[in-house]
């Protein structure tokens, strides 16, 4: 742009400005938030209008066929379905792409509900909640893919309440959730194989520490995961701790112990409570014999800067349910998988501009 372009460009909306002051009522002039809506108003309503005509109409050439008026975040755009064409809206689609990411970005975070009032707040558009609702729906949403080798992952469970016949009682399902170390993560409702699927066609590195809880549903998935040369499995220090502690008795014992298994001495930890006849003395010798090949020295572990705890993965369910969980949810159960990845989409900061086509 010239500077003599700047310029005319400048003297046109300054003559544009004081007309829109002028016909703006007193009432909206009297403080800065009442001032600054009504100048969004007036660019939606007044400016944008005619700027956006030219921009299309010059960008998708000579329109026919049927027109449709389309929601942007600039406004309503009226186009020929020819038009449309060439610009790559999707087709029976009311909602720009851009404006669609908006509400995805909204609904990934919170309620329909919310999402409705917050949109129309921050941007000045109106969509129905019903209509983000059957945008979701509807909308293909690409897997997460990793960037960098996955060098360590940890996979969880939880929970998601499912629609049920009014006056019966709520049904909770599982899911499970994957946490990538320092990348992405994704969910799966009620399946497993995809989960696999989508873990093993992520690059990988040469030897992958898997980090999980005691439940064997986690470490059967594990097992699926790579090759046995290639995993490295590791059982989450913060829960082995957490269930050494649940044992009671002498706290100069259960410091003993945690020292030794810190140290990976699990043969040690054993033996410490050969003779304690309590039932979560026996309970947890079971584990510890359990879990021995997966109990390392985890002192040596961190010091080489290896994954020992799974605390990605369970605040990643934490955040999950902080969306599928909000007060008096319950979702269709063919809904389940596309909120799930829609949550993750949004904690993996992927709805983005140029991201989702």
């Amino acid at each position: 742009m010239t500077p003599e372009e700047q310029q005319k460009i400048k003297i046109n909306l300054q003559e544009i400005a004081e007309i829109l002051y002028k016909n703006t009522p007193v009432d909206n002039l009297q403080s800065f938030e009442s001032v600054e809506l009504s100048v969004r108003e007036h660019l939606i309503e007044t400016v944008a209008p005619e700027i956006k005509r030219f921009f299309f109409n010059s960008a998708a050439g000579k329109g026919s066929g049927r027109k449709r008026t389309i929601k942007s975040c600039v406004g309503e755009i009226t186009l020929s379905s020819k038009q449309a064409q060439r610009l790559g809206v999707k087709k029976g689609s009311r909602l720009s792409p851009n404006l669609e990411k908006c509400c995805l970005l909204l609904v990934g975070n919170e309620s329909f509900a919310n999402a409705e009032r917050d949109l129309k707040m921050l941007t000045g558009i109106y969509v129905p909640h019903s209509t983000q609702h059957r945008l979701l729906e509807r909308y293909k949403l690409p897997e997460p893919e990793t960037t960098e080798k996955v060098e360590a992952l940890s996979i969880d469970g939880g929970n998601v309440r499912l629609r049920t016949p009014l006056g019966e009682e709520s049904v909770w399902r599982n899911y499970k959730a994957v946490k990538l170390h320092g990348q992405v993560a994704a969910a799966f409702f009620q399946n497993n194989a995809d989960l696999v699927a989508w873990v093993n066609s992520q690059i990988q590195s040469e030897v992958i520490t898997c980090l999980g809880d005691g439940h064997d549903g986690v470490w059967n998935l594990f097992n699926q995961i790579g090759t046995t040369e290639q995993r490295r499995e590791v059982l989450d220090w913060y829960h082995l701790r957490e269930n050494l502690h649940k044992v009671g008795g002498s706290l100069k014992r259960l410091r003993r112990v945690e020292s030794q298994l810190w140290q990976g001495s699990t043969v040690e930890a054993i033996a410490e409570f050969i003779g304690v006849r309590a039932k979560e003395s026996k309970n947890f010798q079971n584990y510890l014999r359990k879990h021995q090949s997966r109990i390392p020295d985890y002192h040596n572990y961190q010091n080489q800067g290896i994954d020992i705890g799974s605390g990605a993965v369970e605040s990643l369910i934490k955040q999950i349910g902080a969306r599928i969980k909000i007060v008096g949810a319950q979702w269709n159960e063919k809904n389940v998988p596309q909120i799930l990845r829609l949550r993750c989409a949004y904690l993996n900061n992927e709805i983005k501009m140029g991201r989702y086509a």
